[in-house]
């Protein structure tokens, strides 16, 4: 989870090979309507992110009991609250970084839907992870190696399950 530009698809699609499970991108579950409005410079309202999120749960549904990555903005509680009710399991890795830091990263994508002058809703609507939630908030400015590796120690300490099975 994370604003856009935190890299979220890279460090997904990066922990899900680590972990031999499947990866889904958050961005090809949207709808067209909604790429059209965030193209447009429109940030996305609840409203259109509802059955967003429900397609995400749904995929994330259908692994059960074997595992797998997604990435999701997951800005707002209520969100990843939705993610839970289809993933009741979810552990959730917040990549998180500075304004200037997310800024510079978006800037070095040129062609992403998702225009950089939405960057100041994103760190408006977002909300920390909470202490009741399952989940690890990283900086982003580090190796996604690093990300990754961290996120599987701090998961495997806390499930008690062995390397080969972090799901």
């Amino acid at each position: 989870m994370g604003v856009s530009g935190s890299g979220k698809s890279t460090v997904g699609a990066a922990l899900a090979q680590r972990l031999g499970v499947p990866f889904g991108d958050a961005d090809d579950f949207h709808p067209a309507a909604n790429i059209a409005k965030m193209t447009a410079g429109v940030a996305l309202d609840d409203t259109d992110r509802e059955p967003w999120l429900d397609a995400i749960g749904a995929w994330l549904e259908a692994r059960r009991g074997t595992g797998g990555v997604v990435s999701c903005s997951a800005l707002k509680r209520w969100y990843r609250d939705k993610l839970r009710s289809h993933a009741p399991s979810a552990t959730l890795l917040h990549l998180d970084g500075s304004h200037e830091v997310i800024a510079r990263r978006q800037a070095s994508r040129p062609g992403h839907f998702m225009p950089p002058s939405l960057l100041a809703s994103q760190f408006d609507t977002l909300e920390p992870l909470e202490a009741d939630e399952s989940g690890l908030t990283v900086d982003v400015d580090q190796p996604v190696d690093d990300i990754v590796e961290a996120f599987v120690r701090q998961f495997t300490q806390h499930s008690g399950t062995t390397e080969g099975t972090v799901r």
